[in-house]
């Protein structure tokens, strides 16, 4: 079993940055590939970064691209997202997943079903 937790949210204004961490227990990140997901109130949880188990293809929502990048530390088992330039719309919980072999096909790599386990979130607002 696998447990993960995201840390680092918060309140920042526009044009701010924040970098939220994923710490795994139980389990290493070695060999899996993480992701990020985003889930706003009232709206469907939403793709926005993935990374590759052996870290080196990346993957991107459009809404994100340019701003937002994915990075892993696996001497540390934890797994960041480096948010830049934030924007109101940003403001959402945010969730770290983990995808072990055998891997989802590309097509599930934006979709929730594509991973295996899931942190319980951590709170981005971004507001003045």
């Amino acid at each position: 079993q696998v447990q993960l937790v995201e840390s680092g949210g918060g309140l920042v204004q526009p044009g701010g940055s924040l970098r939220l961490s994923c710490a795994a227990s139980g389990r290493t990140f070695n060999g899996a590939a993480t992701g990020w997901f985003r889930q706003a109130p009232g709206k469907e949880r939403e793709f926005v970064a993935r990374m590759n188990w052996h870290g080196v293809n990346t993957w991107y929502a459009d809404s994100v691209k340019g701003r937002f990048t994915i990075s892993r530390d696996n001497a540390k088992n934890t797994v960041y997202l480096q948010m830049n330039t934030l924007k109101p719309e940003d403001t959402a919980v945010y969730y770290c997943a983990a995808d072990y072999p055998p891997y989802a096909i590309l097509s599930s790599y934006y979709s929730p079903q594509g991973y295996d386990y899931w942190g319980q979130g951590t709170q981005v607002i971004v507001s003045s």
